[in-house]
């Protein structure tokens, strides 16, 4: 274990750039796993974690000293309580980080299958939480448009909560193209008359789930490929769901009624 004091150091200073530049991330072809939880879920699916990266604070976390021996072949870099603060990609430091490549993109969809299409979605948080979403409901595949946040942020894959792990998360395709070969159904969230009540449909087959950005929603582009809007019935004081809920509540419906034939 080699200890580093000081921000002018070289390896210091392209932590940071990992944590808080997508374009570093980028360049460098890594991301940063925050918090044993993630690194633990990275090894559990046999993801390489290149090195680690732990603070006085992580030496003295029993959770994070087991992680550190299960990673026994890999580098370990010790910084101060206030280094680690600094190359920290949130708020409250986890006390270790694990750095790992960025993973080639996946095989292409599987257009028979339930796939999700997440357009515009900046906020890591949601992000993270519907790519959570996404695996826990049983699917396979998540297309992200051009104006998502990186999907492999240090910030989306702490709040994904090692989700990502367990999906082919797609980033580069063209998901139009996508769409106009898709083989099943294409449903988006909204309201109007023209929108169906979640609960009336037969979600038993192949759907394609369409989410936009809280506030913009979906593109008209994207838009245009909807067979159905698909409404969630709710109070009438409350206009809408997060668009993390709403996409629970879709996917988990689904699973339901899968469940049930």
């Amino acid at each position: 274990m080699r200890s580093l004091t000081s921000r002018d150091n070289p390896y210091v200073k392209h932590l940071y750039g990992l944590t808080h530049s997508a374009r570093d991330r980028r360049d460098a072809g890594q991301t940063v796993l925050d918090g044993a939880h993630l690194v633990k879920a990275a090894i559990d699916a046999e993801r390489p974690v290149a090195e680690l990266v732990v603070s006085d604070q992580g030496l003295r976390n029993g959770e994070i000293v087991i992680v550190l021996e299960r990673c026994g072949g890999v580098a370990v870099t010790h910084l101060s309580d206030a280094l680690f603060a600094h190359v920290s990609p949130v708020d409250t430091p986890s006390g270790v980080l694990g750095v790992m490549s960025m993973p080639p993109a996946p095989p292409p969809p599987d257009l028979s299958r339930s796939l999700v299409v997440l357009d515009g979605v900046q906020d890591p948080g949601n992000l993270g939480t519907l790519l959570r979403t996404a695996a826990a409901a049983g699917i396979g595949d998540v297309l992200l448009t051009p104006g998502c946040a990186q999907a492999w942020s240090p910030r989306v894959l702490r709040a994904g909560m090692g989700g990502h792990f367990a999906l082919r998360i797609h980033e580069q395709l063209d998901v139009l193209d996508v769409l106009q070969h898709y083989q099943g159904e294409i449903l988006a969230t909204g309201v109007g008359q023209e929108a169906f009540d979640l609960y009336a449909l037969d979600l038993s087959g192949a759907v394609a789930w369409l989410f936009g950005a809280e506030g913009k929603g979906l593109s008209e582009a994207l838009l245009s490929f909807a067979s159905r809007r698909v409404t969630i019935p709710m109070a009438a004081a409350v206009e809408s769901l997060n668009v993390a809920v709403a996409a629970a509540v879709c996917l988990f419906e689904q699973r339901r009624q899968r469940s049930v034939a």
